[in-house]
């Protein structure tokens, strides 16, 4: 069995409360905090059957490892997910689905970054989120809050080699589209309404060399003033909802 882990938040413990109560082993809140967001959140707790247990400012803090946690901490049990892409991916398939959507991060390594994406990854449907093990930010309690629940929601894949996968996903159909500044292409004069992975690099260094070479196309977002470049986490925005924009028109 996993030990425990921390959420903090109102978001992401909301998202928990919501989606799988069972998990939850106690929610610490602070006991001075009693305004209506407090009450509310504490009124669906007890709804949801949850242990509460008051905390001071200071324990949650040591708790969640960051003083931004709201006033409220959860430890949890890990919930049970899909353990591999190539198994979300079979999943997908049998579900029907033909034209996934897959967001690829190479090099972000900031955890708020990490965390943005994953909310942005959520709000547009993303099936999945992608990033080597050996150049990426993991989940942890800041990834967590910063996500606002989808650090439960989207499927976190950290993968050996990225390349390697980059390739399998296009034997299994699906075009690889990277991101740059220099690209020919802007994202608004591609197809992204078939089987897509959207590959974004940290911002300043861009995607790696070989992760470069790897994608099927690459495409830049068209930038009108003085600033080079966005935010990881907003340049995946655009990129991953001028998808669903092109998706729902054509349905």
């Amino acid at each position: 069995m996993s030990s425990p882990k921390v959420l903090f938040g109102f978001h992401a413990v909301g998202v928990r409360l919501k989606t799988a109560p069972q998990s939850i082993v106690e929610i610490y809140y602070e006991a001075s905090r009693r305004d209506a967001r407090m009450r509310q959140f504490l009124d669906r707790a007890r709804e949801a059957g949850a242990r509460l247990i008051e905390a001071d400012g200071e324990r949650l803090a040591k708790l969640a490892g960051s003083h931004g946690h709201q006033g409220v901490a959860a430890r949890v049990e890990p919930t049970k997910q899909v353990t591999s892409l190539d198994e979300l991916l079979e999943n997908l398939e049998e579900s029907g689905v033909k034209n996934p959507l897959l967001l690829v991060l190479d090099g972000v390594t900031d955890p708020h970054n990490l965390g943005a994406c994953l909310r942005v990854a959520d709000g547009a449907g993303a099936h999945a989120v992608i990033a080597p093990k050996d150049h990426a930010a993991g989940i942890n309690a800041t990834v967590a809050k910063v996500a606002s629940g989808a650090a439960e929601t989207v499927p976190y894949f950290m993968v050996t080699n990225l390349a390697r996968t980059l390739n399998e996903l296009k034997e299994r159909n699906i075009w690889i589209i990277g991101t740059s500044g220099d690209a020919e292409k802007n994202v608004y004069q591609v197809d992204l309404k078939g089987p897509v992975a959207l590959v974004l690099g940290a911002e300043g260094d861009g995607m790696r060399q070989l992760t470069r070479k790897t994608c099927d196309e690459l495409v830049s977002i068209p930038m009108q003033g003085a600033v080079e470049s966005l935010n990881v986490s907003v340049a995946s925005g655009v990129c991953l909802f001028e998808a669903v924009r092109q998706r729902l028109a054509a349905a």
